[in-house]
């Protein structure tokens, strides 16, 4: 299934395990119907990144749903996952301006960009990732020093992204439906 007809991006986030298996939470992700799903492990060594992506790539694989590595590049290609996603201060700060300084056209492997603001939106377009990221929509406990981008920021991307995109931060079923209103088609 194309990327833009994926609606429903979920994460498998060590900030929020609890002691539940990141396996476990991935195959109920997939199994609830999520579309999208990312394994964020901002505070893990890279090893076990890596030992938990070779769990869950195939069986994500096996269920149709795309998987996504945040930051690690490199564990991605090793997975097999579909896509990476990295911050503006993974890409840009880094110094790239392209997604081509990344990957190259025989690698399968696609890039999402966070974005935080229309001028963002259009320079990380401009770089030609796969998706990005518009947020946090309302303030989260992720990224709790992120000030919220508001509604404002989700109907400027329905009037002016073409690529997939997806509304994220913050985002609760008792705020769904304003996300939607906004013209969201794709959620995290």
């Amino acid at each position: 299934m194309p990327l833009h007809l994926r609606k429903l991006y979920t994460f498998v986030d060590s900030a929020y395990l609890h002691g539940r298996a990141p396996f476990d939470i991935a195959l109920s992700l997939a199994d609830g119907g999520s579309d999208v799903i990312q394994l964020r492990a901002k505070d893990w060594p890279k090893e076990r990144i890596h030992e938990s992506a070779q769990r869950i790539a195939p069986a994500l694989q096996d269920r149709g749903v795309t998987f996504v590595i945040n930051d690690h590049i490199d564990i991605a290609k090793d997975v097999g996952a579909p896509l990476a996603h990295l911050g503006q201060e993974d890409f840009f700060d880094a110094g790239f301006q392209s997604v081509d300084q990344i990957i190259d056209d025989s690698e399968n492997l696609g890039i999402g960009l966070s974005t935080h603001s229309p001028n963002q939106a259009l320079r990380s377009i401009a770089a030609n990732p796969d998706y990005v990221a518009i947020g946090p929509v309302f303030s989260t406990e992720t990224k709790p020093q992120a000030p919220a981008v508001t509604l404002d920021y989700v109907r400027w991307a329905a009037e002016n992204l073409t690529i997939p995109w997806y509304a994220i931060g913050g985002i609760t079923l008792t705020s769904l439906e304003s996300v939607l209103s906004a013209g969201a088609k794709g959620i995290c």
